[in-house]
């Protein structure tokens, strides 16, 4: 069925060519000779094969659980009563439906290899698809057939195998990406580094202001302390001043009251002779 489809479907292009007023240019690719020249593609189906391997081996354990299960039962059945017969046979079957649901989570439809493949593969196959599309306008290709699908080729020439081309537009394309990424990092290495020198100078800047503010308050301080230490003289200068005076006042006190004493004495003794 799938031949006759593909021999249906070559001669109807066929036909179509030949009723078309100018011939059309027309190419193919070698799409899984493309993808395994392409190391993000064969990293991708090396992880995907080794979450695949460590699934089956999952589902061999669980299954051979099950065979263990299914044998001891079968050992052990004319020991067992009916009702844990029943018991055993629903026990496998609660195991045979986990294993069922388990191969499905895996591997159904929109299973986990269903998502992790769209995941690692998809962006790949899309450089391919991409890189085809520009060859094809660029080249202006009327038709790219991949010599990898459903549609049977019975020949066809390598000079319109296009596979290399695509290659090497991917690998340019690579190229020029890596180019503008190492580009990027460099002017990011670099907006860092500006970063950087601009945060010391910024630091330096601080300690230099807090070092200025830290002088001026110790400067402060100090003429503080020698205000204090003027008016703290001048107070005892004028506590001094003011105790010689004191001491002054006393001692003319003590001379006047002596000679007061001594007028007072001599004009007792004069009125007594």
């Amino acid at each position: 069925m799938m031949i006759k489809k593909s021999i249906f479907i070559l001669t109807l292009f066929i036909g179509t060519t030949l009723l078309a007023q100018k011939p059309q240019r027309i190419g193919y690719i070698d799409m899984q000779y493309i993808l395994d020249n392409i190391p993000e593609y064969v990293e991708a189906e090396n992880r995907l094969k080794a979450k695949v391997s460590s699934w089956n081996d999952k589902l061999d354990q669980l299954s051979n659980e099950i065979e263990d299960m299914k044998n001891e039962l079968i050992n052990e059945k004319a020991l067992l009563t009916e009702n844990l017969i029943e018991e055993r046979k629903e026990d496998i079957a609660i195991k045979e439906l986990d294993l069922k649901n388990l191969k499905q989570a895996y591997f159904g439809p929109n299973g986990d290899l269903f998502i992790l493949r769209k995941q690692l593969v998809k962006p790949v196959q899309d450089q391919v698809y991409n890189a085809v599309q520009e060859i094809a306008i660029a080249k202006k290709y009327d038709i790219i057939f991949d010599k990898t699908s459903d549609l049977l080729m019975l020949y066809s020439n390598n000079r319109f195998d296009i596979s290399e081309l695509v290659l090497g537009k991917i690998v340019k394309g690579r190229k020029i990406k890596a180019v503008e990424e190492k580009k990027e990092k460099r002017q990011e290495a670099a907006e860092k580094a500006q970063e950087k020198v601009k945060t010391k100078a910024e630091q330096r800047q601080a300690k230099r202001a807090a070092l200025e503010e830290k002088i001026k308050l110790q400067n402060e301080a100090r003429a503080k302390l020698r205000e204090e230490a003027k008016r703290a003289a001048a107070e005892k200068r004028k506590k001094r001043l003011e105790e010689i005076e004191r001491r002054k006042q006393e001692r003319a006190e003590k001379i006047k009251k002596k000679q007061e004493e001594a007028a007072n004495k001599e004009q007792d003794t004069t009125k007594n002779n």
